[in-house]
């Protein structure tokens, strides 16, 4: 399906369906991040407390980058502003993330946590891989 002077979908290009289907998953996933990081401004010391809890050193000092990186990286996925760099910080926070706060797999909820935050990764790295889309600061 392919005609003289334009690329179709199925060889590579994209279309308006596929750059507005990516600008959705990335306002999905930036919403979780940037949310969160507004939520944990409101509760630092039970933040602090919950990541010194697993034993994580300077807890304050984690706690502070996570909620740069949250905020900071669920904007540049959102707008599209180096999203592949923004994307890809966030996915390797959320395996972190998953590894180093939901490895209870004895609990279910745990394991559900931890396989919601892998999916949300693939999300993440699909982005980092191939780009914002045409709807984007980046425009690629």
């Amino acid at each position: 399906m392919t005609t003289i002077g334009t690329q179709s979908a199925e060889l590579g290009g994209s279309n308006n369906s596929q750059d507005a289907l990516a600008l959705a998953a990335r306002l999905l996933l930036a919403a979780l991040f940037i949310l969160a990081g507004i939520n944990k401004l409101s509760s630092m010391e039970q933040t602090v407390g919950y990541i010194a809890s697993v034993g994580m050193p300077l807890p304050e000092l984690v706690y502070f980058g996570t909620v740069a990186i949250e905020i900071v990286g669920g904007l540049m996925v959102a707008l599209g502003f180096k999203a592949r760099y923004g994307a890809g910080a966030l996915g390797i926070f959320t395996v972190l993330t998953a590894v180093f706060f939901h490895n209870d797999f004895s609990q279910q909820t745990e394991v559900t946590i931890f396989l919601k935050n892998l999916a949300i990764a693939g999300g993440l790295f699909a982005i980092a891989a191939f780009g914002p889309g045409r709807f984007s600061i980046d425009r690629k």
